[in-house]
């Protein structure tokens, strides 16, 4: 290949003895007392004092155990199971006076449903406040839907204010009343107001802020379930499972899960292959060669690449293409030549992009999918419209000759070499620039999904990760691979891109893990340098690698059972139609397009 308020949280406690209520302002009871064994709680199991714990190491207990298990299946819709859980154990969900506030909720019976809280015993003052203020606050709302405005002042000046609580909100409330006292509709779209099963979110509300003791959080037992689940794929050094995890065994990936063995060799190119990239979707391929042409490769549902339409027309080397953000047209860049733009349907060339007396290098979709960006011989950036009018040109930017730039998904970022060791971070809207600067030549980069890191490949067999987030950062350094002459490209990939994986001039592919810098994986198979390597986005078990020896090579899974499939192509002489591969047939075609200068 070619060279180079007072909105806190309260706490959230529950008191176990009975004690004498006080009173609060303006008759609102703050209640102290409790009676766990009169029935104001749930009866907890206990032996000679102590509480009964299950589980092998001890440290679960079982009474809160059966009730997330029993909250569990009320939500999941098992009623009866439910029920039935609660009656064999003898550890009921919620106490009968929880069960009587809950009923008072969703009745709308807001005085009782107060009163009834300030029973429940808790400790902490700030909580009964808040859980007050939570329940006349739907009182409020509801009587401004029933257009009881009068009420709603009485409850908001009486009842409301003298909680002391949530003052922010409070304002807010009075606000809109004065502002909009005909308009209840108005009032509630101000206060961001939703009263679709209002009531029903007001009791999740209200287990926020109740303690877990008198009310079960929503979700718990599954909240629960899914931490253990992201602490084991966390500590998956080799995690790259597509499968999900399962709660039957303990979670654990070995190299097995790392695509590692040829699964098809695709000779379609009559020359050295260069560039290559999946589709976002991970439906396609397209490659660019040193034969002047470009293919667009098909994965069909059994993981098989199928050659879909040969791309001509470009009177020097193809240097690299860039798909489309809805993946149905694709960019081709010839080497300081022209960009064309295809179909990716019907292999059909739409537009050409030249500009007069310079060449093109690179090529780039913007985010809405409505401009592309290139890089031009005189190191300039250029933006066009899908016509071809050129929208902007950011010229004196560059001093390198690596064609290389990326643009973030929000379209505001663009990356592009500044020197031959600095790549240039470009914010469009704040013209801030920030720069990464290395201590060797720069030969390629590429962006990571979330755009937040930055994949460097330098002349001295070096590939650098850097955080690009607020100032850039060097993270992470990758060593192994080969490089003396040619453009290497690497990329990101496999399950979160946990991986990296890079060409090499000595015909192997390398994979490092990406947090340690540990080499992984070296895949051996081509017999000429690899150029370019590409990640399939949405399948982390297929890889695929570009070569000088004319081929493109698919790896997958050790364990697969499909034998290795080569995939070659002979058109005929007028350009017509050939024959991709046993299964499916492909089309070589000529670009004519519209043209734009």
């Amino acid at each position: 290949m070619g060279g180079f308020e007072d909105d806190e949280p309260p706490s959230k406690r529950a008191r176990a003895s009975s004690v004498e209520s006080a009173s609060l302002s303006d008759g609102f009871c703050y209640s102290k007392s409790v009676n766990p064994l009169g029935g104001t709680m749930a009866r907890s199991l206990t032996s000679q004092g102590k509480e009964v714990m299950v589980g092998s190491k001890g440290v679960i207990k079982r009474d809160e155990f059966v009730r997330i298990i029993t909250k569990a299946l009320y939500t999941l819709g098992y009623e009866k199971s439910g029920a039935v859980l609660e009656e064999e154990s003898g550890i009921t969900l919620h106490s009968p006076l929880v069960n009587l506030f809950r009923k008072q909720v969703l009745d709308g019976n807001w005085d009782s449903a107060v009163a009834t809280l300030n029973k429940l015993g808790l400790l902490d003052e700030n909580v009964v406040k808040s859980a007050a203020f939570l329940l006349l606050e739907q009182k409020f709302f509801e009587l401004l839907r029933n257009d009881n405005l009068m009420g709603a002042i009485k409850t908001l000046r009486s009842e409301i204010s003298p909680l002391g609580v949530n003052r922010k909100r409070v304002h807010e409330m009075s606000s809109c009343l004065i502002s909009c006292p005909q308009n209840v509709l108005l009032v509630f779209a101000k206060l961001g107001t939703d009263y679709s099963n209002s009531r029903l979110k007001l009791l999740e509300e209200l287990q926020k802020v109740l303690p877990p003791t008198v009310m079960v959080p929503e979700r718990r037992l599954e909240n629960i379930v899914e931490q253990a689940l992201i602490v084991q794929r966390e500590a998956c050094y080799l995690h790259n499972s597509i499968d999900g995890l399962s709660l039957y065994v303990d979670h654990h990936c070995g190299k097995d899960q790392i695509p590692s063995r040829t699964l098809q060799v695709l000779r379609a190119h009559s020359d050295e292959v260069w560039f290559l990239q999946f589709s976002n979707n991970g439906k396609y391929l397209a490659s660019a060669s040193n034969d002047k042409s470009a293919i667009i490769w098909k994965v069909d549902e059994d993981g098989e690449l199928l050659l879909k339409h040969i791309l001509t027309g470009h009177e020097k080397p193809v240097m690299m293409v860039a798909w489309s953000p809805d993946d149905r047209q694709l960019l081709t860049c010839g080497m300081e030549e022209a960009v064309r733009r295809w179909d990716v349907e019907s292999g059909k060339c739409i537009h050409v992009y030249e500009k007069p007396g310079l060449g093109l290098m690179s090529c780039g979709w913007f985010p809405d999918g409505k401009q592309i960006l290139s890089g031009l011989t005189d190191e300039s950036l250029c933006l066009w419209d899908l016509d071809g009018k050129e929208a902007d040109c950011w010229k004196g930017q560059r001093s390198s000759k690596t064609p290389d730039f990326a643009v973030s998904k929000d379209g505001k970022l663009i990356i592009s070499m500044s020197r031959d060791s600095t790549i240039l971070l470009f914010n469009r809207d704040t013209k801030q620039e920030r720069l990464i600067e290395e201590d060797k030549t720069i030969t390629s980069f590429s962006l990571s999904e979330d755009g937040d890191f930055l994949l460097v490949n330098l002349i001295t067999e070096e590939i650098h990760l850097w955080n690009i987030m607020n100032d850039p950062s060097r993270v992470s350094k990758y060593t192994g691979h080969k490089r003396s002459r040619f453009v290497i490209r690497s990329c990101f990939g496999g399950s979160e891109q946990a991986f990296i994986a890079s060409g090499s001039e000595d015909s192997k592919v390398y994979i490092w893990h990406r947090a340690t810098g540990d080499v992984i994986e070296t895949l051996s198979g081509h017999s000429g340098a690899v150029n370019c390597v590409s990640w399939n986005p949405t399948n982390p078990h297929m890889l695929a690698s570009a070569s000088d020896d004319h081929t493109i090579r698919i790896w997958g899974l050790k364990k697969a059972s499909t034998k290795r499939k080569d995939v070659c192509s002979s058109s005929s002489n007028n350009g017509a139609h050939m024959n991709g591969s046993a299964n499916g047939n492909g089309f070589v075609h000529q670009c004519n397009g519209s043209r734009s200068k």
